[in-house]
């Protein structure tokens, strides 16, 4: 038997054992049998029995973590129990990600939540005690990674162009353009770059306005990209406060996190002076 025959009778002989769904008018349907019922409200997918008793819910999150770097996962939730929340990665044709037919995709598919007998608790629980781990890529583990660096920084831009990293001034900008204090995305058309210097007044890089990019004095270069689905990636006009983020990850000389707060010595109020 050649290769491309069999090929073709082991897909036909799964598509033959694949179970197939449908939902109409919030009912369930597995192979021509209602097994359970979903209700949609804000994009939170609701799961109940025949009896419409709620079951589970799942969410959809869609998120930017930093640059254009996204990650779509789901969150499962007990209704019982509205603490547990836990995230999982899910399966699902592209085709229709993140919506109604997505939620159920997952539950019979990728969870194994709904069978032909309706919604199944066992394996509902068994997903709580025993929970996935999530199959992120290294280019979202490193996102991950760069994103929880920037959080520890907190970093914040005032009105005048100081740096401030977590209450204390770390840095400031030169070249402002005059949008700067009304707007905090830079859009300006201005041939002249901006400039970034640390508390020391030591230059740490620029934003080069006319290509959009980040270069660091030691010549480190990260261009700013937006991702758009089914499209060329495009440049994006940055905020002041997310090209200070980057280059505090480029250059790590040049904001230190503060591993705890160092204050003066305590007086009492009735203290000798």
């Amino acid at each position: 038997m050649k290769k491309s025959t069999i090929i073709f009778f082991t897909v036909l002989g799964i598509l033959c054992n694949a179970q197939n769904f449908k939902t109409k008018r919030g009912i369930i349907s597995l192979d021509g049998t209602h097994v359970a019922k979903i209700s949609n409200k804000s994009s939170i997918y609701t799961f109940m029995d025949l009896n419409e008793t709620p079951m589970y819910t799942i969410e959809f999150i869609d998120k930017s973590i930093v640059d254009s770097v996204r990650d779509s996962y789901i969150k499962l939730n007990r209704v019982y129990n509205r603490d547990k929340t836990i995230e999982l990665d899910y399966i699902s044709p592209s085709a229709f990600s993140g919506e109604e037919r997505s939620a159920v995709y997952t539950s019979i598919k990728g969870l194994k939540i709904i069978d032909n007998k309706g919604i199944n608790i066992k394996n509902l629980d068994d997903i709580f005690k025993n929970i996935p781990k999530r199959k992120l890529d290294t280019k979202t583990k490193d996102a991950y990674t760069t994103r929880s660096k920037i959080d520890k920084l907190n970093i914040e831009v005032n009105k005048v162009g100081e740096i401030i990293s977590n209450g204390i001034p770390v840095g400031y900008f030169t070249n402002l353009p005059v949008s700067f204090g009304s707007e905090d995305t830079i859009t300006d058309k201005t041939f002249i770059d901006i400039e970034v210097y640390d508390a020391k007044s030591k230059y740490i890089g620029k934003y080069i306005t006319t290509t959009k990019q980040i270069k660091t004095a030691n010549g480190k270069i990260f261009t700013i990209y937006r991702e758009m689905s089914g499209r060329a990636s495009l440049l994006k006009f940055p905020t002041y406060k997310a090209i200070a983020e980057r280059m505090a990850i480029m250059d790590p000389s040049f904001i230190k996190v503060q591993e705890k707060v160092i204050v003066g010595d305590v007086v009492k109020g009735n203290a000798e002076k």
